[in-house]
């Protein structure tokens, strides 16, 4: 198991569309979080190839928690074989003194959640930063130096227009980031925008779906970035190697609360409370729940689902012979092509990854 991911749950504010486990600070216990994480970690003997802070918002820890935190993996940790260290970042909760830190801590490559560039767009989202300050924290973290630096984007969201959008890409294009995530707005469940989605107050929309993801093909491409994944674009030696590990079907660790593993054939999550994870994980007391484990259907599913999404494609092996033709039904509809060892999408096949999916599935 070479790939850890750690789960900060905290956020200034709730976005009315996240889905993962998170919360304001309240009166957590930041000293006994911190404890909780690095007692976790301990139980697992690890040499990571990649670690990967998500959240919620994990520069919201304080300087002196975020170094405690950092320090205490490097001492625990074996990093002789690490390629990659990213923090997920929000614009209003880094400061050049955090970004020297993390630097100096190891951390190699930020995420920074712009998600739009306008004021509107960014109400609506519910986010808690101005494009100006977004900016400004853009600034920060390039005069830090971190080796590679990605710009998280949404589109279709409720109201954003094409052009927007364009201005949103073309804006992002200008900082010259080393990657770009974009993302279509999904409505999940437990989420305020789904919940307004049932009501009928928001829709959504394949085409226009399809509108704005080749908008950001054609403007990206356009620029140098590599289409590497279905929501993910790098500059020449920036894709995010912890994440195609995932996309790939590789065994990871996830601590803290809320957070998933997967590790020789067994998938679970820790309990989604971030109090009830730290009394349990300091009495040494075990925090998984949901534990499942995994067929080899199961992880044959999984892979159509994440590999088709991939620039190389789907292995043919796992397409069963009576399927085949169906390979064939798809190509002549322009959706896919394939050769003796991979299939992989076309540009009008991408937007429909799921379905596709499903029907070589059987």
């Amino acid at each position: 198991m070479r790939h850890l991911y750690v789960h900060i749950p905290f956020c200034h504010r709730i976005c009315p569309y996240c889905s993962f486990h998170k919360h304001t600070p309240g009166g957590t216990d930041m000293t006994a979080f911190v404890d909780a994480l690095l007692r976790e970690v301990e139980k697992q003997p690890l040499k990571p190839e990649t670690i990967f802070f998500g959240g919620g918002t994990p520069t919201m820890l304080s300087d002196t928690h975020l170094e405690r935190l950092l320090r205490g993996l490097k001492e625990r940790l074996d990093l002789g074989d690490l390629v990659e260290f990213t923090m997920e970042a929000n614009p209003r909760t880094v400061t050049p003194s955090k970004a020297a830190l993390m630097r100096e801590m190891g951390v190699t490559r930020v995420s920074l959640g712009i998600q739009a560039w306008d004021d509107a767009t960014l109400k609506t989202l519910g986010r808690d930063h101005s494009p100006a300050e977004a900016e400004e924290t853009w600034q920060v973290l390039r005069e830090a130096k971190f080796p590679s630096l990605n710009l998280d984007v949404m589109f279709s969201i409720p109201g954003q227009e094409l052009g927007t959008w364009r201005q949103t890409l073309e804006h992002s294009l200008s900082l010259k980031p080393d990657h770009i995530s974009a993302y279509n707005l999904n409505y999940e469940e437990d989420t305020d925008f789904f919940r307004r989605l049932q009501k009928g107050e928001f829709r959504t929309d394949e085409g226009r779906d399809a509108d704005f993801f080749h908008l950001a093909i054609d403007l990206l491409e356009a620029d140098g970035f590599e289409h590497y994944e279905i929501s993910n674009y790098a500059k020449p030696g920036h894709r995010s190697a912890h994440n195609e590990a995932y996309w790939l079907g590789a065994d990871y660790l996830g601590i803290g609360p809320g957070a998933f593993s997967t590790l020789e054939g067994r998938r679970w999550k820790n309990v989604p409370d971030t109090d009830r994870y730290i009394a349990l994980t300091l009495a040494g007391e075990n925090t998984a729940t949901d534990v499942e484990v995994l067929t080899d259907e199961n992880r044959r599913t999984e892979r159509f689902g994440l590999e088709l999404r991939t620039k190389r494609g789907l292995p043919l092996d796992l397409i069963a012979p009576d399927q085949r033709r169906m390979l064939d039904t798809l190509r002549d509809q322009g959706l896919l092509g394939y050769d003796e060892d991979f299939v992989w999408l076309t540009r009008t096949g991408k937007p429909l990854v799921d379905p596709i999916a499903v029907a070589l599935m059987g």
